[in-house]
C-alpha cells in the first residue's frame, strides 16, 4: 500500500509583530511543501518570503518529472538529481530576490529563510537555508533535519558557545545565510526516507524559539486535525514575540514487516564508526548507500581483490573465509569491508552468503564527498576510526603477549620481561 500525507497548517502574526512575514506552502499535487520567513522590516520581508516561495514553486512544478523519476527509482543518480533540484530551486529563488533589490532600492537588504521538503514516493529531499527547521517525529523520538545557519548555531558547533549561553545571546537570530541577501547561497540538502507513521514538522523560529526540542513528541502526541493551529497557541502562550507559522505532514501506510528505513537506521547505530552521529548526520551518511541482495553462495568480497566500500548486513549471515577455510560468521546486524573506506589494500579475506543477504553498502568515494562537506561529521568519524583501531590494536598486543607466554611455558623458558 502506497505511503498517503494528510497535511495541515496555519500561520499566524503573533503578539508583538504588526505585519505578517512568514510564508507558506502546501501543494499536494507537486508534493511540495515550503516555509518562508522573511527579514528586512521595512525592506520588504513579506514581499521576500511570498516571492521565494512563488519562484521555487514554480521552478519544481517545471521539472517535477525529476522527482517522478526518483520515487520510481531511487537510483543513486535520481537521488542526486533530486537534491539537486532542490537547491536549484532555492538559488532560483534567492537569485530572483537579489534581481528585484538591485533594481528596486526601496527592496535593498530584504531576505528570508527557507526550508523546502518535496516528497518522491516513500522518500523526500529537504532543503533548508537560514533558521527555519525541520523535524521528524519517529517512534516518540524528535529528530531535527535541518541546522540553524546563524551565528550562535555555529558558535555552539565549534565549541565557543554553550546551548545556554546562546539562549540569552543578543545575536542568537543573526543569520550567517539567507535567500535573497547575495545573489547566489549556499544550500543545504537532506534526503529522508519515509515510514508509515511518520510526521514532519517545519516551521519558523517563531515557533521553534518556544519549543525544546524533547518537547516536541509531547506536543505532537495525538496529532489532532488542528495541531498546527495548537502549536502556534502554544507560541502565543509562551510570548509570540515574531511570527509563527507551522505545517505538519502526517504520513499513513501499511506495511508487512518493519520499515527497511528503521532497520537501516538501526544498523547504522550499531557500528562504532557512526553511532556518535546526530541523526542528520547519520541521515547524510544512509542517503549515500544502496541496498544490495546477494543469494546463499554469493561471494559478497573476494580475498586478494580491490575494494572500497563498506558492507552492513540488513538480513541474513554472511561466512568470513581465509585461504578457503571458515573463520568466522557474522549476523544481521554486523558489518564488514570498513577498511575500504580509509585504503585501496586488497580484501584480507572472502565474505560469502550463507542464506539469501540483503545488505547496505557505502563507498568510499562517496564518503569521502560527505566528508568535505561536513568537516564536524569527518571528524566525528575520524576520532571513531582512530579508537577502533586503537581497541584493535589493544586486543592485538594482548592476543601476542598470551600467545608469547603460552610458547614460553612449552618450551619451559622464563618470559623475558624488561
Amino acid at each position: 500500500m502506497p505511503l498517503t500525507v494528510t497535511s495541515q497548517a496555519a500561520t499566524h502574526v503573533g503578539r508583538k509583530r504588526k505585519r505578517n512575514e512568514d510564508s507558506h506552502l502546501v501543494d499536494p499535487d507537486l508534493g511540495l511543501y515550503i516555509v518562508a520567513d522573511g527579514m528586512g522590516g521595512q525592506a520588504a520581508g513579506d514581499v521576500a518570503s511570498r516571492r521565494a516561495v512563488d519562484v521555487a514553486r514554480a521552478y519544481v512544478a517545471d521539472r517535477v518529472e525529476v522527482l517522478t523519476r526518483f520515487a520510481e527509482n531511487p537510483s543513486q543518480e535520481n537521488r542526486v538529481a533530486a537534491q539537486e533540484l532542490v537547491a536549484a530551486a532555492i538559488q532560483a529563488a534567492c537569485a530572483d530576490l537579489w534581481s528585484m533589490a538591485e533594481n528596486d532600492p526601496k527592496l535593498r537588504g530584504m531576505g528570508t529563510t527557507m526550508v523546502l521538503f518535496a516528497v518522491a514516493g516513500d522518500r523526500a529531499v529537504v532543503g533548508h537555508v537560514g533558521d527555519s527547521r525541520a523535524y521528524l517525529l519517529r517512534q516518540d523520538v524528535a529528530n531535527r533535519l535541518t541546522e540553524d545557519h546563524t551565528i550562535v548555531a555555529a558558535s555552539i558547533k565549534n565549541g565557543t558557545m554553550t546551548k545556554e549561553q546562546a539562549k540569552i545571546s543578543a545575536l542568537r537570530s543573526v543569520l550567517t545565510r539567507a535567500v535573497g541577501t547575495q545573489e547566489s547561497v549556499q544550500v543545504d540538502t537532506l534526503l529522508v526516507e519515509i515510514t508509515p507513521g511518520d510526521l514532519f514538522l517545519i516551521c519558523s523560529d517563531g515557533l521553534h524559539g518556544y519549543i525544546e526540542d524533547e518537547e516536541v513528541p509531547l506536543l505532537c502526541a495525538s496529532v489532532p486535525d488542528n495541531l498546527a493551529e495548537q502549536l502556534i497557541d502554544f507560541a502565543n502562550e509562551r510570548g509570540g514575540r515574531d511570527n509563527i507559522t507551522a505545517i505538519v505532514l502526517s504520513f499513513h501506510g501499511a506495511t508487512a514487516e518493519e520499515p527497511e528505513a528503521l532497520t537501516k537506521h538501526e544498523a547504522l547505530r550499531g557500528i562504532p564508526l557512526f553511532m556518535h552521529l546526530t541523526y542528520r548526520e547519520q541521515a547524510e551518511i544512509l542517503a549515500i548507500s544502496e541496498v544490495k541482495s546477494y543469494p546463499l553462495g554469493a561471494a559478497i568480497v573476494t580475498e586478494g581483490e580491490p575494494g572500497e566500500d563498506l558492507y552492513v548486513i540488513l538480513r541474513g549471515r554472511v561466512a568470513v573465509e581465509k585461504d578457503n577455510v571458515a573463520i568466522t560468521t557474522i549476523m544481521t546486524g554486523g558489518y564488514f569491508g570498513e577498511m575500504g573506506l580509509v585504503d585501496d589494500s586488497r580484501r584480507s579475506a572472502t565474505v560469502r552468503a550463507l542464506e539469501s543477504v540483503r545488505t547496505m553498502v557505502i563507498t568510499r568515494t562517496d564518503m569521502m564527498n560527505v566528508m568535505r562537506r561536513e568537516p564536524v561529521l569527518a571528524v566525528k568519524l575520524l576520532w571513531s576510526f582512530v579508537q577502533g583501531l586503537s581497541q584493535r590494536l589493544r586486543t592485538v598486543n594482548t592476543e601476542l603477549s598470551e600467545a608469547r607466554a603460552e610458547l614460553f611455558e612449552a618450551q619451559g623458558v622464563a618470559p623475558y620481561t624488561s
